[in-house]
């Protein structure tokens, strides 16, 4: 879902004005590029939320004008950045109702934060997304460095850890994409943060560097491995339903071969049979036909006859990802609990799905390429029986006494 609205437009304007304009130096954490930052993140889990898009647009503003309040002064900045929003969005004619949303958003950022609704959920998660992310600990310094210019005076760093590090435990974020997913993230910083108390300064500058050169690499490797997310799932939607139409077609095929054999052997057996006493040496170009249609019906009822497996997993298929439960061959025989606690556990593992979709693609290729062996199998037979009955029935026909049967 992508939003870009006119008010979300002119609201990303009004906001770089009104940073550019009345922004204090001094806020290194707070700047515009934080704004965007919280954008972005609240566009992405809006979207994992399953936001309705005038949500996730009341969302996606009330993230450009939530710390719009700073370019007034640090004290009380949510309740200046309500005024504002609530004077800006007026202007453009929104909506009263949406505005108070937009306000009790905004409202909800106050730390502690208290959200009373999914948008200010998604809101409080964007505005503390940095906590789960590689830079965390950069943005911790810039806080800092920020907290110091503004109250004028220096914070000892094993202090600001100290209470960074408390604040980060005691903080929770509100919707299952943070609870499930951001969390998991802000864990591992939790760690490394544990990590660097108690040690010297030398230490955590060698810390620190090393830090960097692991960033630097990660995003070396992201640069070389691009992964367009939308462009990987319609490649496996149009993949998936170009084999389903491949496999549709060889069934209408098998099922046409089925069809005019079965009508061929119904008139060879109430019609051609009883002539033999009188016409001996039409039996074998009889005998040729009929085998031919036999021949033909079973290698396109092979083509079309299903296979089914046993349709069941264990908990440890599943741990050790070794099952696809985007099969259904795989999964009939299971209850209902069983395969949802499946499902779950494969889409919290973004490999695992993308591997199981990719071994669906793989696993219909090959029952395709069965499906059009036989069946080409089938076609080959029909074809040169066919010429080869019709060559037997005319040289039985010129030369009977050659094909008389006794």
């Amino acid at each position: 879902m992508h939003i870009d609205s006119n008010v979300v437009i002119e609201t990303r304007k009004h906001v770089e004005k009104i940073l550019g304009d009345h922004y204090s130096e001094d806020f290194y954490y707070h700047s515009f590029k934080h704004t965007k930052e919280v954008v972005k993140a609240a566009t992405e889990i809006g979207e994992h939320s399953e936001l309705t898009e005038e949500q996730l647009e009341m969302v996606i503003i009330a993230a450009w004008l939530h710390d719009t309040g700073y370019s007034i002064g640090c004290t009380d900045h949510e309740k200046e950045s309500r005024r504002i929003a609530r004077e800006f969005l007026q202007s453009k004619g929104f909506p009263e109702e949406r505005i108070a949303v937009v306000e009790d958003a905004i409202e909800a950022t106050r730390v502690p934060q208290r959200p009373r609704d999914i948008i200010g959920e998604v809101l409080c998660d964007a505005d503390m997304y940095h906590l789960s992310t590689s830079q965390f600990m950069n943005r911790s310094l810039l806080l800092k460095k920020e907290n110091e210019a503004v109250h004028g005076k220096t914070i000892d760093e094993e202090s600001w850890m100290r209470e960074t590090l408390k604040f980060t435990n005691q903080h929770s974020y509100f919707t299952n994409y943070g609870k499930y997913i951001l969390t998991k993230k802000k864990r591992k910083n939790v760690k490394k943060l544990k990590k660097l108390q108690g040690k010297s300064g030398s230490d955590k500058y060698i810390d620190q560097l090393e830090s960097e050169l692991v960033k630097l690499k990660n995003k070396l490797d992201q640069e070389r491995e691009i992964k367009p997310t939308r462009g990987i799932e319609t490649m496996f939607r149009i993949t998936s339903r170009n084999h389903l139409t491949l496999s549709g077609m060889a069934d209408n095929k098998a099922n046409i071969m089925i069809s005019v054999n079965s009508i061929i052997l119904s008139i060879v057996l109430t019609v051609l049979f009883r002539k033999f006493d009188d016409a001996p040496f039409l039996v074998i170009p009889a005998i040729a036909l009929t085998a031919t249609c036999l021949a033909t019906i079973v290698f396109a009822i092979l083509a079309t006859r299903p296979n089914i497996s046993s349709g069941t997993f264990t908990d440890e298929d599943i741990k050790n990802r070794k099952t696809n439960l985007l099969f259904f061959g795989n999964f009939h025989g299971m209850g209902v609990d069983n395969y949802l606690w499946g499902m779950k556990e494969m889409m919290k593992d973004g490999n695992y799905l993308y591997s199981s979709l990719i071994k669906d693609i793989y696993y219909l290729g090959v029952v395709l390429g069965r499906k059009y062996k036989l069946l080409r199998t089938s076609y080959t037979v029909f074809m040169f029986g066919l010429i080869i009955s019709i060559i037997l029935f005319i040289l039985a026909q010129m030369y009977p006494w050659v094909f008389a049967v006794s």
